[in-house]
């Protein structure tokens, strides 16, 4: 990208993904039986996998896309159990008991990615870095200090500073020593062999459509081929099967945008990120014989922003005041799946039904809380128990309040979408999409850049919610759970299963003035 360049005429551009390649995995094309099925190939997946191979389980792991390419390799890669401001809340919220539990699978996490990557002499731009939360605002300056103490008390190697290696300053900061940072892909791919050449199997282009129980799990994909197992971890971001969890009431999505720079003088040692919105967050990466910084932030629920390249804009704007911006050759969003307690939701997906597993809801914070969770489901498959499942449990009961906020969230965006009026009125341009009215009814209208619309039907096939246009990823996208389409139909993240229809060649008569 240009570094004047405000249009985004590029797509966007993740660094994980463009600097790695990757074999094809083939679709499944028969039933199997394993011992282990693994909805999902992203970091929970892969990690899975390869802890349960290593403890002699035959395991599947079966992805609708591409391993890898939805949220892992989107993400800032920060190795950190400083989850902005959470011990005290925890405590406070859940009890010390809890907290504990949480600080020590977080730190049990970092330090286990590390003996990964020592053992298998991996090549990750592996790099411990001290982790800051800063504040610029009076408002935060108690919460960081108890933060410090909260969390120096549970075993973390936390400090409260009044300074942080920035070129501003700040109120006060929050250290976490002893954390790290990585390059994600080039960590999980080291782990596939271990995989593949033990048995075990990776399956791409492989959508899973259902679970049914016969005497063991049978895991239909779209196809209509099927994974025969008595354990099945579902590791699908957002829990593509529900199986009476309510998962769709007690989690909501966020999206949020990264930018990667290369600017003049050197970046200081450290991870950073604001205790106040917009949210700032730092690191540098190596790159090319020097680094990239990544800047990100700019965090709002997914499907509900109606101009979403701004994101991209406040982040460079910011970027060119706080660094010497010299070119922007990246940028990219992620999406997050976020519980009503900020804790993830990793264990039985239900009390009844004790062999399915679930893995979901890591908010911001999915490079220990996924390793976390892939040492808590191992344990749980090999010995049936682990020490930290209980703040992690699934079937905690949310905060009423949340729950009620939250399902209000989705009501009132479900209703308006029924109401939206389209618009007719403009010409859609080239690489552009808006709501239109079709014979009456809504649907999406997208001009490629050739010129050829596309008319689809945009209510939502997960729960029926109307979609929302983002211009930053060319999507449409679900303001109730997050379920993304791309421009032509395609499934892009769930938990929709479908996608989305053409408009029918009769609905297609509109008069000539509406698309032109």
């Amino acid at each position: 990208m240009s570094l004047d360049e405000t249009l985004f005429d590029d797509a966007p551009n993740p660094y994980w993904l463009a600097s790695t390649s990757a074999a094809d995995y083939p679709a499944l094309d028969e039933d199997i039986d394993v011992d282990v099925a693994i909805i999902g190939g992203g970091m929970v997946g892969i990690s899975c996998a390869y802890m349960l191979v290593k403890e002699k389980f035959k395991v599947a792991v079966i992805e609708a896309d591409r391993i890898l390419h939805g949220t892992t390799g989107h993400t800032t890669a920060k190795i950190t159990s400083q989850h902005s401001l959470i011990y005290a809340r925890l405590k406070k919220e859940m009890g010390e008991e809890k907290a504990q539990q949480y600080a020590n699978a977080n730190q049990s996490a970092i330090q286990t990615i590390a003996d990964i990557i020592s053992n298998k002499n991996i090549d990750c731009d592996f790099v411990r870095q001290p982790a800051y939360v800063y504040t610029q605002s009076d408002k935060y300056i108690q919460d960081i200090e108890d933060e410090a103490r909260v969390a120096s008390n549970l075993g973390i190697m936390a400090s409260y500073v009044d300074e942080v290696p920035l070129p501003f300053s700040v109120k006060a900061a929050l250290r976490f020593d002893d954390q790290a940072q990585f390059h994600p892909l080039k960590y999980l791919q080291a782990l596939i062999p271990d995989i593949t050449e033990n048995g075990s199997y990776i399956f791409e282009q492989t959508r899973a459509m259902n679970i049914e129980r016969d005497k063991d799990f049978l895991v239909i994909t779209h196809s209509g081929k099927k994974v025969r197992a008595p354990k099945v971890i579902i590791a699908s971001h957002y829990p593509f099967f529900d199986g009476g969890g309510l998962y769709f009431s007690r989690l909501y999505t966020e999206r949020s945008y990264v930018v990667g720079i290369t600017a003049q003088g050197k970046f200081p040692e450290g991870m950073y990120i604001s205790a106040e919105d917009p949210t700032r967050s730092l690191r540098s990466q190596s790159f090319e014989g020097g680094e990239l910084i990544l800047v990100g932030g700019e965090h709002h629920k997914t499907g509900q922003d109606s101009n979403t390249n701004q994101h991209y804009s406040n982040l460079i704007d910011w970027a060119k005041k706080t660094f010497r911006v010299v070119d922007i050759p990246y940028r990219w969003s992620t999406q997050d799946c976020m519980t009503l307690d900020g804790v993830p939701y990793v264990g039985p997906l239900t009390a009844s039904r004790p062999d399915l597993y679930v893995a979901t809801g890591f908010g911001k914070w999915g490079m220990t809380n996924s390793t976390a969770a892939a040492m808590m489901l191992t344990d749980l498959i090999v010995k049936g128990e682990n020490a930290w499942t209980s703040v992690y449990n699934p079937s905690r009961f949310p905060d009423l309040t949340n729950l009620i906020v939250q399902n209000a969230d989705v009501a009132k965006n479900y209703v308006s979408g029924k109401l939206e009026a389209p618009d007719n009125d403009e010409e859609i341009a080239k690489g552009e999409a808006r709501a239109v009215n079709v014979d009456g009814e809504r649907a999406g209208a997208y001009r490629e850049q050739d010129g050829k619309l596309h008319l689809l039907d945009i209510t939502c096939t997960h729960l029926g919610c109307e979609l929302q246009w983002n211009n930053a990823e060319r999507t449409w996208d679900c303001p109730c759970h997050g379920s993304r389409f791309g421009c032509q139909g395609n499934i892009v993240e769930g938990p929709a299963l479908n996608v989305l229809k053409p408009v029918e060649e009769s609905r297609n008569n509109v008069e000539p003035n509406v698309f032109q």
